[in-house]
């Protein structure tokens, strides 16, 4: 590697627009790597042809960093080309390039071509051996002007997502954006949620008539709630169970983690939850978004903004 990861993790947006090219032989694993830029929030292109790049770029600079895909299954791809692109992108003062390359042995290459049965781009109709072979060849000269080398041979999938948030990850962020939401179990748990938890132990406001029209947003009822004796344990114990599970789930690459929290109407005590919970993952520096299930259901049929919007 060509430099130390806290350089490039510290990088100057004042200094440019920021593109990462990315490239290395077939199979190394660039797709997982783009996939991993893109969580860490660039904006993506695999596969652009060379000779759209610099229009690409023409165009007034966008808000996020770059990362393009670039291989031997580009249409008019060329070492010589790619190496002239490196130069172009190089001299111009309102783009900073850096050359993200994959290497890989060869012979781990050919049992990743055998294990998944593809062909490789260089000889589709032969041996991938022999493709391989000519693919490190003709990579040689690019590889030899990476800004960032990553040898995958002995990596898994998580591994190599883990290196990419090393060198790349924007400084301060979190890198996974967490959804916590409420629902009724009555219309059932709603789909891709990852953690489930269950509210029906608390005491339930729909039996006071002052709170029953109100939801777990007013602070009447989370008040009513957070009253109960079992709040604060409860609290304090899925605050703790998360503080565990979430950097654990982040360093396996989880770019999306889904909570929810569940009471019998979705109304009160799972939305009271929902927010107090939400809230203390904001305030502890997680990226968090916030729904609720049944309180957008009943908007929606009201005619009224749904939780979250304006009227």
């Amino acid at each position: 590697m060509s430099q130390d990861p806290n350089d490039i993790a510290q990088h100057d947006v004042d200094s440019g627009q920021r593109v990462v090219l990315v490239t290395g032989p077939s199979g190394a694993g660039r797709s997982t790597a783009i996939h991993a830029l893109e969580d860490l929030g660039f904006e993506t292109i695999d596969n652009l042809p060379l000779s759209l790049v610099p229009r690409l770029l023409e165009g007034p600079a966008l808000a996020r960093p770059i990362a393009l895909g670039l291989d031997v299954r580009n249409r008019d791809f060329s070492a010589a080309g790619l190496i002239e692109l490196i130069d172009r992108l190089t001299w111009r003062a309102d783009i900073t390039p850096e050359v993200l390359f994959l290497d890989c042995q060869a012979d781990t290459l050919v049992r990743r071509f055998s294990e998944t049965r593809r062909r490789h781009p260089l000889s589709p109709a032969d041996d991938p051996v022999r493709g391989v072979e000519r693919e490190i060849d003709l990579l040689q000269p690019i590889k030899a002007r990476a800004d960032v080398l990553i040898d995958t041979t002995e990596m898994s999938p998580h591994d190599l997502r883990a290196e990419v948030d090393l060198w790349f990850a924007q400084p301060g962020a979190t890198r996974m954006m967490i959804s916590v939401q409420s629902f009724s179990y009555r219309r059932g748990v709603p789909r891709g949620v990852d953690t489930v938890l269950d509210c029906r132990f608390l005491r339930n406001p729909h039996w006071e008539p002052a709170l029953r029209a109100l939801d777990g947003r007013d602070d009447a009822v989370a008040a009513y709630v957070a009253a109960d004796a079992r709040h604060a344990p409860f609290m304090q114990q899925i605050t703790e169970l998360m503080a565990l599970l979430l950097p654990a789930h982040l360093a396996e690459g989880k770019s999306h983690l889904s909570i929810g929290f569940g009471c019998t109407g979705g109304q009160h005590r799972s939305v009271a939850i929902a927010e107090k919970f939400a809230k203390t993952l904001a305030d502890a520096g997680w990226q968090v978004a916030i729904r609720h299930r049944e309180l957008e259901r009943r908007a929606l049929g009201s005619g009224l903004p749904a939780p979250g919007q304006k009227a």
